[in-house]
């Protein structure tokens, strides 16, 4: 097993359905065959389990993810190195996010970027068809904005490249930034 002192934790942000929690299950896989601790935070994981109440305005939704980046840090401060699967659909709510996770750990932000017509096409939960039909109220992409990030630390365009290129693509961004935090690290005594 190998022990970071503190880890980074990846933030993933896109539409439903761009392939966030794909491609962290798949990233978290490879890193644990490696020997790293990891955790993917994902969305619908944390609504049923830690936040059941957590619903979808601007203000739910901004409570909800600074109750995750509180998560996310205190497993990353711990050696856990995070990927964080959430369609964080607002930038200052995913600035935010970073000025939590950062005052401890380095945190990175990755924009899944997937057209809306591709999620809508792609539809896997069918969550598209019941916020088109109007079923479901401040769906990201539909009825309530998604704002890209303007400078995120990496970009995987899950409608170019296959779930593997993506895949290979955030597996090796985010063993370069475990490197080089681990090489940063104070050493102690």
């Amino acid at each position: 097993m190998k022990c970071l002192e503190r880890a980074p934790v990846f933030w993933l942000t896109g539409l439903s359905g761009s392939g966030k929690t794909t491609l962290a299950k798949k990233v978290a896989e490879e890193l644990k065959k490696i020997g790293y601790k990891v955790e993917v935070l994902d969305g619908d994981w944390v609504r049923k389990t830690i936040n059941p109440d957590a619903g979808f305005t601007k203000e739910e939704r901004s409570l909800h993810l600074r109750r995750v980046a509180w998560i996310a840090r205190l497993l990353a401060r711990n050696g856990v190195i995070v990927l964080a699967s959430f369609v964080s659909p607002y930038r200052d709510v995913r600035q935010m996010i970073r000025e939590i996770i950062e005052e401890e750990v380095p945190f990175y932000e990755i924009y899944v970027k997937c057209s809306v017509e591709e999620c809508i096409r792609r539809d896997p939960k069918g969550l598209y068809k019941k916020a088109l039909r109007g079923e479901i109220k401040h769906f990201t992409g539909i009825s309530d904005p998604y704002e890209p990030p303007e400078s995120p630390d990496l970009v995987v365009d899950t409608e170019k490249e296959s779930v593997e290129e993506s895949a290979e693509k955030l597996l090796k961004f985010v063993l370069s930034e475990v490197e080089r935090d681990a090489e940063n690290m104070p050493r102690a005594g």
